[in-house]
């Protein structure tokens, strides 16, 4: 278990868990997921306007309180390969900023290209 920022884990290859990650949070922002949280909403509802078991009311609440954690953490994970992406990218800026100024491209205007494309690999 690493305790690295997300962005900084495997160089510039994604592990497992960024793919993961990755493609649960596509999942998570489409209109389908959407419905089943709507469903799960309405399922708690009913089950409490109903009366039924406890059993199934205490079923319905650990249902959405693990999708929550689930949500969060999954949040979490894109708000930091975010927030990573985009200091690499304002470092990357400011070397190539520094290095017109100095007339020559060089090492610094590459990685400024790099970054350019970066939210597409983290």
């Amino acid at each position: 278990m690493a305790l690295q920022h997300p962005a900084d884990r495997g160089g510039d290859r994604r592990g497992r868990f960024e793919q993961l990650a990755e493609a649960a949070s596509r999942f998570t922002s489409s209109p389908v997921f959407f419905g089943l949280c709507l469903l799960l909403v309405a399922a708690a509802v009913a089950v409490h306007v109903a009366g039924l078991d406890l059993e199934w009311q205490v079923f319905v609440s650990t249902c959405m309180t693990s999708v929550t954690l689930l949500l969060l953490a999954l949040l979490k994970n894109s708000e930091l390969r975010a927030e990573r992406a985009i200091q690499r990218k304002l470092d990357a800026i400011a070397a190539a900023m520094l290095e017109a100024g100095e007339g020559a491209p060089g090492k610094a205007h590459h990685d400024l290209k790099h970054a350019i494309r970066m939210e597409d690999e983290t």
